[in-house]
């Protein structure tokens, strides 16, 4: 007796639709997807209980005619390729043939649809994958697709369904996804009768970024493209202070394809680099436009993979790209936080709720009126005025344009490891011998390490000797590092040494980072007029005087706007 049996074709199309429909947003990505591929310019979207009673699309596209209806339904039956060759140029968003039959074998579907030369359209009613009936109606031109009852077939499948709230984020991600990188389609979600996304028709990604991302994220974004062969990349970046510890607003496209793909993410991650904590992703929107030849689509079922014929031109043009987007110039202490946030000067003035003053800088209480449209650059001098410390660990400084605050740790870690970066580089560094080396006692695992490693370490210009047992003698440190603990600063470095696997150069920069962090002056250290104007000249000076080594800000700028709006000066 054979064993081995051809399945039925329904229990083969159930199959497939697991592969591709796993909950109603599997449903809705692959239905606008068709819509966007037949040219609509409007897509409307209706949902009840998250998506699992009824998901409904319309769109005012081309159509179908209704031999097109009923092949549509049809396992690998498309419009999109004829040949195998066709796969390896695929411009459409779909092509495989699978999306429609996989969604009518699991739910009760009914497809309207009517093209442009038509006087009438049709209906087509399709249950679990057969057909029930196909009849001509009265039709917009475009299609309408209907899916309720989603896994009404297959309980243990709709068992696994989430909570209604939960499947109508996923529903609202897809559409804010798809609708992203096209501005000229109007979208439309609605959930039983209500109204929950309207993107209207706009001229560019800035406008709709405001409704995805908020307004504060949007007047922030920074736009840089760059173009090589074959090769176009536009990138829209928050500044690093609105990122967040979720990847869910990195949004990557491929020829307009939404995708996820850990080369381009790495990508932009090492275009932000320092300006990014550990453990947090940006607010980025990255396209990229390639010759569909030289990008395979055709991996996996749900099409959100990719792979790249040439991975590394496209990583080395992304990271490129970002790091060009944040010029090494920054101007710190001249232009606001937000390069967006330009207000006009004579409307500013003109919403103050009482006349403008100045204060001299004599005794700082005699008020002088001014003219309502003087510049408020005009108020101090070019630069940052160091006015003082807070809780021993901010410096406070007036700029032309405002208050500036500066963690004087982070600033002074920044300015270290560029420093050190720079000495080691040159193979200058300069080491200090401690006149009585300074002893220390290690763990036998520390020791190991140690001694593993103390080529390593005396190449960073830190000499160990052993002495016996688990105890080393610390004889030379980098000149950089003063008051330093020494024994903490050793313990967080062995613990590096310890467990780094990477290359050389990542682990040097793990390294300097450490040292940095130990040598930098410390959180209620006090200091003087003169040392917080000189930490500030040599800051100005550093590649990235906007963020410590770890990621974290250094600065934060606050505008006499905004000062003026908390103490309700602004009407």
């Amino acid at each position: 007796m054979n064993t081995i049996r051809v399945l039925p074709e329904k229990v083969a199309s159930q199959i497939a639709a697991g592969e591709i429909i796993d909950r109603p947003a599997s449903v809705l990505r692959e239905l606008i997807d068709n819509s966007i591929d037949a040219e609509a310019n409007r897509i409307v979207v209706k949902i009840e209980k998250g998506g699992k009673t009824l998901i409904r699309v319309t769109d005012n596209g081309l159509g179908m005619s209704r031999d097109d209806l009923l092949l549509c339904v049809e396992r690998h039956a498309t419009s999109k390729i004829e040949t195998a060759s066709d796969l390896y140029c695929v411009k459409s968003f779909g092509f495989r043939g699978e999306a429609i039959p996989s969604i009518a074998s699991v739910s009760r579907m009914q497809i309207i649809s009517r093209t442009k030369d038509q006087l009438s359209g049709h209906r087509l009613r399709i249950e679990g994958g057969k057909l029930i009936a196909i009849e001509e109606t009265g039709a917009p031109t475009g299609t309408t697709v209907e899916a309720k009852s989603l896994f009404f077939n297959m309980p243990a499948r709709r068992k696994f369904l989430r909570a209604i709230q939960t499947e109508k984020n996923h529903v609202l991600d897809v559409m804010v996804r798809a609708g992203l990188p096209f501005s000229r389609i109007n979208f439309r979600l609605e959930d039983a009768g209500k109204t929950i996304l309207n993107l209207a028709a706009s001229n560019g990604p800035l406008t709709r970024l405001a409704t995805l991302m908020g307004r504060d994220v949007a007047e922030s974004i920074i736009e840089k493209k760059e173009k090589s062969e074959g090769l176009s990349v536009s990138v829209y970046l928050a500044p690093s202070e609105f990122a967040r510890t979720r990847g869910d607003r990195l949004f990557v496209y491929i020829n307009d394809r939404y995708v996820r793909d850990r080369l381009v993410t790495k990508a932009v991650m090492e275009g932000y680099g320092q300006r990014l904590m550990k453990g947090t992703y940006p607010q980025a929107v990255i396209f990229v436009e390639i010759d569909p030849s030289k990008v395979d689509v055709n991996v996996h079922p749900t099409k959100q993979e990719v792979r790249f014929h040439d991975g590394r031109s496209i990583f080395r043009t992304i990271v490129s790209t970002v790091e060009k987007a944040f010029p090494r110039s920054t101007h710190t202490f001249t232009t606001p936080a937000h390069g967006n946030e330009n207000f006009s000067q004579q409307k500013f003035a003109a919403s103050v709720s009482e006349p403008a003053w100045r204060y001299s800088q004599g005794d700082g209480l005699t008020p002088h009126p001014t003219e309502p449209d003087m510049e408020k650059g005009s108020l101090v001098q070019e630069g940052p005025q160091p006015i003082g410390q807070l809780g021993g660990t901010y410096i406070l400084c007036q700029t032309k344009d405002g208050l500036l605050m500066v963690d004087q740790h982070a600033a002074h870690e920044r300015i270290v490891y560029e420093h050190l970066k720079k000495d080691f580089q040159t193979s200058q560094i300069a080491v200090q011998i401690l006149l009585v080396p300074y002893k220390l006692e290690l763990s036998l695992k520390e020791k190991n390490t140690v001694l593993k490693k103390m080529d390593q370490l005396s190449h960073y210009g830190i000499e160990l000797e052993h002495f016996g047992g688990n105890t080393f003698l610390l004889r030379a440190v980098p000149a950089l590092l003063e008051n330093v603990e020494w024994n903490s600063f050793i313990t967080e470095l062995i613990a590096e040494l310890g467990e780094d696997k990477t290359d050389e150069i990542r682990f040097l920069d793990k390294t300097l980072k450490v040292m940095a962090c130990h040598g930098a002056i410390r959180a209620g250290h006090a200091l003087t007029q003169n040392e917080m104007s000189h930490l500030l000249e040599q800051l100005e000076e550093m590649d990235l005087p906007t963020n410590c080594p770890h990621g974290r800000p250094i600065l934060k700028h606050l505008t006499f706007y905004e000062i003026e709006k908390m103490f309700k000066r602004v009407v």
